[in-house]
């Protein structure tokens, strides 16, 4: 017979593992990683004639996209473009970032597979005798551990010639040159912070569905479960 099993500690494990997904795979998909050096806007004679300022921008760079701004004839109008610079793996800019893509993913993939999981735990909280708390915890550790490679390998392809068209010629691998690091990065770094505290903290949500108080109301017939 299905028990359904809601703690507070269990839903708050499946909730982080759920956001840890979203943020890592989102990061990963932005070209926000990198922030190139400043550059004015092109001066255009409609900026003249409207006595529009040159306010200068900054293109960004992802691991295979980049953001750049494209100015326009008309009516001083400027957009920014953004999509993949890379049409195929072998294109990104670097080996290492090819490493990095590779390792992120991994991880990315293991962290939506335990966040799809984590959802049916209120159901289902053993297989083959074996705690679905534990092994998504196993595996959180496992992923943490492939993001930390990705985001190690990331800054050795700062020397790159796309890095150093957009960061300048001081650029080198874990040198920035006149480039800053993006919402991106930060958002990758801490999301296998969190990786790491969701693997510990999947012991805590099999302690509190596994407690002596659940047992018991398990043995008076109670279906659905919830404790704070």
């Amino acid at each position: 017979m299905c028990h359904v099993i809601v703690t507070c500690r269990s839903m708050l494990w499946t909730l982080l593992s759920i956001v840890v997904a979203f943020a890592e795979l989102i990061a990963f998909m932005s070209a926000d990683w990198l922030i190139g050096k400043a550059k004015p806007s092109s001066s255009e004679d409609g900026d003249n004639r409207t006595g529009g300022s040159q306010e200068p921008y900054r293109p960004t760079l992802g691991i295979y996209g980049r953001c750049t701004r494209i100015s326009h004839m008309q009516l001083s109008r400027r957009d920014t473009l953004c999509g993949p610079y890379a049409e195929n793996f072998n294109e990104i800019a670097s080996g290492f970032w090819q490493a990095t893509a590779i390792f992120l993913a991994m991880g990315i993939m293991i962290l939506c597979a335990v966040a799809f999981v984590s959802v049916f735990t209120m159901c289902v909280q053993s297989i083959m005798k074996k705690s679905i708390f534990n092994v998504c915890g196993l595996l959180q550790g496992i992923a943490g551990l492939f993001l930390i490679l990705g985001l190690i390998l990331y800054p050795a392809g700062w020397g790159c010639q796309k890095a150093v068209s957009y960061c300048g010629p001081y650029a080198s691998a874990y040198k920035l040159g006149d480039c800053s690091l993006g919402w991106a990065f930060y958002t990758a770094m801490g999301g296998t912070i969190l990786t790491f505290i969701c693997a510990v903290f999947s012991a805590q949500a099999e302690i509190a569905t596994s407690s002596d108080k659940v047992q018991e109301e398990i043995e008076e017939g109670k279906n659905l479960i919830c404790l704070l």
